[in-house]
């Protein structure tokens, strides 16, 4: 890499440790820390959002996926915007009032503390699979072309980020991801152009052959649920974000630091639907590499093993000095981004889901200190995860995706059961959760034909990503059906649920009208 690439990554990465350093003098409650005193703006927690869902795998796994095959894989980010729309309105301002931190409170409302603790322990066991695959997959795919050594930029990487999250709480996390969101469309912009503009570039001959060989397309239409047909990503693209939207602490901790239900509202909205032409613009950057490489007459080097290293490839050696740097730079602030949330998240929960369970009589400034231990602890973890993670074989993104769908835990079934149901109390929840556990392992152990555990015809005959699909809809059938046998529970408000929430509301309007206000 040229020299000026090499200091642009450079300052960037010291804006973000000032960053950090300069909001740190805020951080003097747990409040201020893990929710940034809940005075974010919309716009910027909005951003945040974009910044945290569109990690490094974006950046690489995307255009990797079209570059061999075709958009099927952004089938179940349609979704994404799609929940938000449609539940939005409701799930925003209904937990912005029924927790006061940590998502999984919910939980324990409705169930009780076991489920609340098991709820929490689902969420961090899947983000920290995650944070070690991103980081790896990152740092395997550049180390390659920059001459840079995997070890020490996951590290170098992994310290930097725990450094300001340690410092900064969520503050720093959300405006570092304002300004990793400005560069990512920057960088999306410029790589486009040179695509498509450039020296090399015949952007009609590419949309010709990109058509006549449907690289654009979104995959067959035909309900085989064995096969990753539109159809079967679209099922575990609605649950898949029904969870993130209502269960994952790094999407529900951005409705609690906005300023009000409507800010955090629009917000998110805008976030997410921002998220689409990102998604839409790796897919075609994609699309475009393939046909680049085929009209030139020669594909990339036996360096390149693999179709996630295509675009980190194309990085290196064909854009001009000082735009590899800005792109590597979004490229690691991706990563980064994804981190720093997972970690204030992650000493969130710990906090306030165990520490304060165990230790009710903490002071708060107790349990700030613990909070930040447990940031820095959880960093430390997840960069030994990183370092730990051995090459895989095929597409890293329906890897991550697969993964994504089996240890979910169920979370948006049993959201669905607490949110739905009135009847439902912890005995419904707790059989619930054992289905989803043991279909769970039935459906992994014997996936493939049976590779790990061999049933014959007794193995899970469809699609990976539908575990998660069947998992959540069989949890929250186990747990109606057992609701149903059972008595409602004794001491249980409706307000924690859909129907006693809409009562509320709707009394609150009327009690508004009457003081003459606008509800």
């Amino acid at each position: 890499m040229h020299l000026a690439d090499t200091l642009i990554i450079a300052v960037y990465l010291a804006t973000l440790v000032g960053i950090g350093v300069f909001v740190s003098r805020r951080q003097k409650t747990t409040d201020s820390y893990f929710v940034a005193g809940r005075t974010v703006p919309g716009w910027a927690a909005g951003l945040s959002l974009l910044a945290t869902i569109i990690t490094s795998l974006t950046f690489i796994a995307f255009p990797g996926a079209a570059y061999s095959g075709n958009w099927n894989l952004l089938v179940p980010n349609l979704f994404f915007i799609a929940v938000i729309w449609s539940i939005g309105p409701v799930i925003v301002p209904f937990f912005r009032h029924a927790v006061s931190m940590s998502v999984y409170e919910y939980f324990g409302k409705r169930f009780g503390p076991g489920v609340r603790m098991y709820s929490s322990f689902a969420f961090a066991a899947g983000h920290f699979a995650k944070m070690g695959f991103v980081f790896y997959l990152l740092a395997l795919a550049v180390a390659g072309f920059t001459g840079w050594r995997v070890i020490p930029l996951i590290v170098g990487l992994g310290v930097i980020t725990v450094f300001y999250t340690f410092i900064g709480g969520l503050r720093a996390v959300i405006w570092t991801d304002v300004v990793q969101g400005f560069l990512l469309f920057a960088g999306i912009a410029v790589t486009l152009a040179i695509l498509l503009f450039g020296p090399h570039a015949h952007p009609a001959a590419m949309f010709r052959l990109i058509a006549a060989n449907h690289k654009t397309s979104l995959g067959s239409c035909r309900f085989d649920l064995a096969q990753p047909t539109f159809w079967t990503m679209a099922l575990y693209g609605f649950f898949y974000y029904l969870q993130k939207y209502t269960a994952d602490q790094t999407v529900v901790q951005r409705y609690l630091a906005a300023r009000s239900d409507r800010s955090a509202l629009h917000g998110i909205q805008m976030g997410a639907t921002l998220c689409l032409p990102v998604w839409t613009s790796f897919m075609l950057i994609g699309s475009l590499l393939w046909a680049f490489y085929r009209l030139a007459g020669q594909a990339p080097p036996s360096a390149v093993t693999r179709p996630d290293q295509v675009f980190p490839y194309f990085m290196v050696t064909q854009m001009p000095v000082g735009v590899a740097g800005l792109f590597l730079a979004a490229l690691f602030g991706a990563a980064m981004s994804m981190l720093a949330s997972d970690l204030n998240c992650l000493g969130l929960i710990l906090v306030e889901d165990f520490y304060s369970h165990f230790f009710p009589s903490r002071t708060d400034a107790q349990r700030l200190r613990f909070g930040k231990l447990a940031v820095v602890l959880c960093g430390a973890l997840a960069i030994a995860v990183s370092l730990c993670v051995t090459v895989t074989h095929g597409s890293a993104l329906a890897l991550y995706y697969t993964a994504a769908s089996i240890v979910a835990g169920g979370l948006a079934g049993l959201f669905l059961l607490a949110f739905l149901s009135r009847r439902a109390g912890r005995t419904a929840a707790l059989a619930g959760i054992a289905a989803n556990l043991l279909f769970t392992a039935y459906a992994t152990l014997t996936l493939d034909g049976g590779k790990i555990l061999n049933l014959h015809n007794y193995n899970f005959p469809w699609s990976e990503y539908t575990i998660g699909v069947f998992g959540n809809l069989l949890l929250l059938a186990v747990g109606l059906v057992w609701a149903a046998l059972l008595p409602a529970p004794a001491s249980f408000s409706s307000t924690n649920t859909l129907w006693g929430w809409l009562a509320d509301r709707k009394r609150s309007n009327i009690y508004a009208i009457q003081l003459g206000d606008t509800p």
